[in-house]
């Protein structure tokens, strides 16, 4: 499962049920664009050591932008950003997992509704 931004802001706020989703997990993964977000929300040095060790008490993967994640960011923008608004992040989110066969987590499903073949799973805080 890759695991979008919001759901782990929600958590590291103090959110039950998102605590109680991300535990569920068998395999937590989230994009490199995820990790740059959550890093650059962190108030201070001691907050980012805690979101490092948390996230590698959990285990999580993160995944890199590579080449295929790029070229197919750059078609889900050219295909949905005048149409439908598509973001940059978005669309990098997006197109992980599709390279990645990964089912996405999102509390913020209308963001990616356009991408053709994303299997998206609905958090609902």
């Amino acid at each position: 499962m890759l695991v979008d931004t919001d759901v782990l802001i929600w958590y590291l706020r103090g959110h039950l049920k998102a605590a109680q989703t991300l535990d569920s997990l068998v395999d937590l993964h989230l994009s490199a664009v995820t990790y740059m977000e959550l890093v650059q929300g962190c108030r201070d040095k001691q907050e980012l050591e805690r979101l490092k060790k948390d996230l590698a008490h959990r285990k999580a993967a993160i995944l890199p932008i590579s080449e295929p994640v790029s070229q197919r960011a750059v078609a889900l923008v050219e295909m949905h950003a005048l149409s439908a608004g598509l973001l940059l992040a978005d669309a990098l989110i997006a197109a992980t997992a599709l390279e990645h066969n990964l089912h996405l987590l999102t509390g913020n499903a209308k963001h990616f509704y356009p991408v053709q073949g994303l299997k998206i799973v609905q958090f609902e805080p």
